[in-house]
């Protein structure tokens, strides 16, 4: 199979480290969703940077502005959600749905899982 364009949505997350890891080792091109007010989290942001120095993308769209979401679904042919719902499950599923309809209005992406 060839190599896939890859964006990995959690990618700071439990999981979703593991998943940009093994994507970028397995030598897929590799983008990582970067919300805009991630500064405030300085372990997210130097885990973003480490991302980036080992060749991810890291571009940034918001779940409260669905043009920048179609935008970065455009980008790539595969979505991986590794969003947590631990806690708040329902808020979990609705930004899955946004997710899932930037998706839908990007058109090009081949395969979509949520873990």
């Amino acid at each position: 199979m060839g190599k896939s364009k890859v964006l990995v949505v959690g990618g700071t997350g439990y999981i979703g480290r593991r998943i940009v890891k093994a994507s970028l080792e397995q030598g897929h091109e590799t983008y990582v969703l970067q919300r805009p007010d991630i500064g405030l989290e300085t372990e997210k942001v130097q885990m973003l940077l480490s991302f980036k120095k080992q060749g991810a993308h890291l571009v940034e769209g918001s779940f409260s502005n669905h043009q920048s979401l179609v935008d970065a679904v455009k980008l790539v042919d595969v979505v991986i959600c590794t969003m947590s719902g631990v806690h708040f499950r329902s808020h979990n599923l609705m930004m899955q749905l946004k997710l899932v309809e930037a998706i839908k209005d990007a058109g090009n992406v081949k395969v979509c899982r949520s873990l």
